[in-house]
This record gives C-alpha cells, sequence and structure tokens, in this order.
C-alpha cells in the first residue's frame, strides 16, 4: 500500500538492517547555473562537514521524478518545475563511513523558489568546480558534469 503522508518510511532499526545487506537506492539533487552546482555542507552522518550534492533515499512504491520532487522540497526548499536523469552514482567508499553501499540516479533540475536548507545542511553554496572536502565519488561526478 503507497503511504504518501510519511516523512521516514522505516524506522532507524529497520534502516539499518535492510540497508546493511542490500544496496540503497538514492535520488541526487543537480542544481546547476552559470555560478556553477549547488552543493550543501552535511550537518549530519555520513560526512558530516562535507560538501555533496544533495539527495536522499527513494521510497517503497515511489517513482524516481517523485523522489526527486521530494527531496529538493525538504532538502533545498524549491519546487521541481523539470527534471531530467543524467546518470548513476555508485559509492563504494560510503562503506568507510557509514553502514550501507547506496546508488545514486542523478538528475538535473529546473527549479521555482528560493534555496533554503533542511537540518541536514547548514549551508549552500555555488562551486565552478568541486571543492577538495567532498565525498570522493561525487567529486569525480561533479568533474565531468563541469
Amino acid at each position: 500500500m503507497k503511504n504518501e503522508t510519511y516523512e521516514y518510511p522505516l524506522t532507524s532499526e529497520e534502516f539499518r538492517t535492510i540497508y546493511s545487506k542490500v544496496p540503497r537506492l538514492t535520488v541526487e539533487i543537480i542544481v546547476k547555473s552559470e555560478k556553477g552546482i549547488l552543493l550543501t555542507l552535511r550537518d549530519i552522518e555520513p560526512y558530516k562537514g562535507m560538501w555533496h550534492l544533495p539527495g536522499g533515499t527513494v521510497h517503497f512504491d515511489e517513482r524516481l521524478p517523485d523522489a526527486v520532487v521530494r527531496v529538493a522540497k525538504k532538502e533545498l526548499g524549491i519546487n521541481v518545475m523539470s527534471s531530467k536523469f543524467v546518470d548513476y552514482i555508485e559509492y563504494p567508499t560510503h562503506l568507510q563511513h557509514s553502514f550501507d553501499s547506496p546508488v545514486g540516479m542523478a538528475f538535473l533540475v529546473e527549479y521555482d523558489g528560493e534555496i533554503k536548507t533542511d537540518r541536514q545542511a547548514s549551508e549552500a553554496q555555488w562551486f565552478l568546480e568541486a571543492p577538495a572536502n567532498i565525498v570522493t565519488e561525487q567529486s569525480a561526478f561533479i568533474k565531468k558534469l563541469l
């Protein structure tokens, strides 16, 4: 049964149990302009204190475009007007910082609204090149985009 009202469909224990055994599907939000690519500074683990592409876990029975809209609204406060699948990012080094192994589906978005980070990030900033303090796999991905 599809439930569109929940914020977190799994308890922390369920999340850990499931994703310590299988890959976790995520969406990565790419906001690009003449100022560069928008990254946020993580305030939560894993990768606390590092720059990264905003993103989040795809919920069960959630279509990827719907996950993009939900995650962009939650993490950046923006309304997605359109999105386009660009590529995927595998995170083999994630296991060094956490317990799971995500695979991110990256979507370039056009949006409306003012960018405002949520509790997961202390700030958002535009970059014309990948900063030194960024998740390894995202650095390589961003270099390809720019």
